[in-house]
């Protein structure tokens, strides 16, 4: 695929303008509307003097507004900065500053982050409010303001046209710079770049989500697995008509058997998992609806993160080294493509780190190709453990541990150990009702792992941390069994 986010809204209102092309709550905007109101956006930010490449910010939950400064950005080659509205404003202030924003929208639902964020803004110059507020312009005066003439300020294929932050669990959040060329995949993009009809929620409601599926006739799905859960324990949810739908993608997190073959039972459709990072602008491998079977040798594919697509490239090679690994060794996984980000906006040595000067982009994940090309993900690079000199991957063990009865939510380090240096410990939100015994979480490891792999011992939490990308904070919770120690692997 190739185009261009102005492209994106400027072909197809072209082509049928008077087609639907967003739908929000009661209101449907076609693509003859969006290509009008996202001009206006772009005529505003060439008024307000910014240059190709300037960097406006956004700070609000999702609406169609989203979509016209995105596009209008698009329009007059400016970047588009979204900022993680679940931060809290003084790291919603990091990321503004950081990308040299040079004009903030703020959401209605955010203007007292505003405030408290405002004094400390070192490059902002124009905020926008969406809604009313009595220092700043609000949005549809602003908007309302400019022509809906399209500037067609010139736009390259290698120019950047979004900065997303990645999530920062080791450190400040970094801001991964997306070109036009890079946009082949990204759920709402690749819908709207063929030309289709999105149904678009401030929120996840799992009540409204299922009668939106219903009453929309939605025919494609997106949904990570925290999501198709809480999905399917809205009673009567297997109950819907769900006969529209051709496919429910899901992806972003491991999700147990219990609640894919819950999933598909009740959605009764073919499911598709996707696998990728921020910095591969999302998507790059796929296993198909075929690779699904619940029971027999298959089965074990559910494990995997599929095949890549056919432009997508893998190598796994040995961490540090970078020499390649034998087929189904456990190795960094390696990935080049035409999605790979162009890199790290201001950070020229975290982006050598990352991406080699030919184009291998290292993912951080470890992982091995099977013999039939299915890639299966064990874990983090950085969060592996080494236990007697055995690698311990804690994904492993978390899935392994996930499939108990008991076991809500589970996370698994390395923690210190005098003999072996590091030993294995999982740390277990229990199922509401539930009151496993350490012991019996240990020996239902042990029928399904190798002894070195399984918990040495098990804490229990009411909850685990997690970063607002729902990625679990495992530097937290190794940090009270390594406090003190000068070294936080053995």
């Amino acid at each position: 695929m190739a185009w261009t986010l102005a492209g994106i809204v400027r072909d197809h209102a072209r082509a049928g303008g008077a087609r639907p092309m967003l739908t929000y709550g009661a209101r449907t905007i076609t693509w003859a509307e969006m290509d009008a109101r996202s001009s206006r956006v772009a005529q505003g930010l060439l008024a307000a003097g910014l240059a190709a490449q300037d960097r406006v910010a956004l700070v609000d939950k999702n609406g169609p507004e989203y979509f016209e400064i995105l596009f209008g950005g698009g329009k007059a080659n400016v970047v588009n900065v979204a900022v993680n509205w679940r931060l809290t404003p003084a790291e919603m202030a990091y990321i503004v500053n950081d990308a040299a924003a040079k004009i903030l929208f703020v959401g209605p639902d955010f203007l007292g982050h505003l405030d408290r964020m405002e004094g400390t803004l070192k490059t902002v110059q124009t905020i926008v409010v969406l809604g009313a507020h009595p220092r700043h312009e609000a949005y549809a005066a602003w908007v309302g303001r400019h022509a809906p003439e399209d500037p067609r300020r010139p736009t390259a294929p290698g120019d950047v046209a979004m900065q997303l932050y990645t999530s920062g669990t080791t450190g400040l959040p970094k801001g991964a710079m997306l070109t036009n060329a890079n946009l082949g995949t990204g759920w709402a993009l690749v819908g709207m770049g063929y030309g289709c009809h999105s149904i678009l929620f401030r929120e996840f409601v799992p009540q409204e989500i299922l009668a939106a599926l219903q009453r929309h006739r939605i025919t494609n799905a997106l949904f990570v697995p925290a999501m198709l859960q809480f999905l399917t324990q809205v009673p009567g949810a297997a109950d819907g008509d769900y006969g529209a739908l051709r496919a429910i993608v899901y992806g972003a997190s491991p999700i147990t058997n219990e609640v894919l073959v819950r999933s598909m039972a009740a959605f009764r459709c073919p499911f598709i998992q996707v696998y990728g990072l921020t910095e591969t602008t999302g998507a790059i491998t796929q296993l198909a609806a075929e690779d699904h079977a619940v029971e027999g040798p298959r089965a074990r594919l559910l494990r995997s993160a599929g095949k890549p697509f056919p432009w997508v490239e893998f190598r796994i090679v040995e961490p540090g080294t970078e020499r390649d690994c034998a087929p189904g060794a456990v190795g960094e996984l390696l990935t080049r493509s035409v999605q790979n980000f162009l890199g790290y906006w201001g950070k020229p040595e975290e982006t050598a780190r990352t991406l080699s000067a030919d184009g291998w982009l290292r993912t951080g994940d470890a992982g091995y190709v099977d013999a039939e090309g299915y890639l299966f993900l064990t874990d983090r690079v950085k969060d592996m453990i080494i236990t007697g000199g055995e690698n311990v991957y804690p994904a492993e063990v978390e899935n392994v541990l996930s499939d108990h009865a008991a076991v809500a939510d589970v996370a698994v380090i390395g923690v210190p150990d005098e003999r072996w240096g590091e030993t294995v410990k999982a740390i277990v939100v229990r199922t509401p009702g539930a009151d496993p015994r350490p012991a019996e979480l240990v020996a239902f490891a042990r029928e399904r792992l190798a002894h070195f792999k399984c918990p040495t011992s098990v804490d229990f939490a009411e909850t685990l941390p997690r970063n607002p990308s729902g990625k679990l904070l495992k530097r937290e919770l190794r940090e009270p069994y390594w406090r003190g120690r000068e070294r936080r692997i053995n």
